[in-house]
């Protein structure tokens, strides 16, 4: 592949000299406000692409490309290097987003894990936990509607600890696995350690500093959505999933708890 030679050009010829071989294309554009001032340069400034085709070639008078594989763009700016650029629009795509996190801890007080919420685009939300010193398999893993984590609260009907947490954390009117809050089980490794990250459009950060905050429990056992077939019958003789499944996925009891706080 040619190399490039990174030099700054002028104002409306913001691209640096590169080899003539008829497979780079120089165009312009104007920074975003929000990289200008990162980089200390007036809104609108030049900035300088060059684009290498490895099988296309630029439509005359137009810059757009014809039909071809664009293979690599660098990018040369008024005072600041591509580095920097990337580095200060990274910089402001996370600056100004609501972000949400959450110390996990288990019923001894002893902190197992972390947990990061953060608005994305398109009405998601980006959910990421780490964890240690946890059983080996699938757990449930619910976002709860309440931002209490006391483990000497007990289910009356299970002894399950962490019942100040409340139930699942909803913002409509349906059962599991239609919750606001229900996620992807969490898969932890024979170590004790488990990681994930998921992407949800069922809440924003925002409403989970609602009046009674909210919680992120971990259960003991894995999350059956909720799924079963009309095969299985209930003790009752009718098929589907019970009152108990519609509320849990019958994962089971509540082994860690971290109330959600705004970072």
């Amino acid at each position: 592949m040619p190399e490039v030679e990174h030099r700054v050009g002028a104002d409306t010829e913001a691209c640096p000299a590169v080899p003539q071989h008829g497979m780079w294309r120089c165009g312009t554009v104007s920074s975003s406000r929000s990289a200008a001032r990162a980089a200390g340069r007036l809104p609108g400034a030049k900035t300088g692409i060059w684009t290498f085709l490895e099988h296309g070639r630029a439509q005359p008078g137009t810059g757009d490309v014809m039909p071809g594989k664009v293979h690599l763009a660098l990018a040369a700016t008024l005072g600041v290097g591509a580095a920097g650029l990337a580095a200060a629009g990274t910089a402001e795509g996370m600056r100004g987003q609501p972000a949400a996190e959450a110390v996990i801890k288990n019923t001894d007080g002893k902190s197992v894990g972390s947990l990061r919420i953060e608005d994305g685009d398109s009405g998601t939300s980006k959910i990421t936990v780490a964890v240690r010193g946890l059983p080996a398999g699938y757990h449930g893993f619910h976002v709860h509607a309440k931002g209490v984590c006391d483990p000497r609260s007990t289910d009356p009907s299970t002894g399950s600890p962490f019942f100040s947490a409340g139930g699942h954390f909803n913002l409509g009117s349906g059962s599991h696995p239609d919750h606001s809050g229900d996620l992807p089980a969490l898969l932890v490794s024979a170590d004790g350690t488990g990681n994930a990250s998921s992407v949800t459009d069922r809440f924003r950060v925002e409403p989970l500093f609602d009046r009674d905050g909210s919680a992120i429990v971990i259960h003991a056992g894995p999350d059956n959505q909720a799924n079963v077939p009309d095969r299985y019958r209930r003790t009752d003789g009718e098929a589907g999933p019970d009152a108990e499944t519609l509320k849990t996925g019958d994962s089971g009891g509540r082994i860690a708890c971290g109330v959600i706080t705004e970072r």
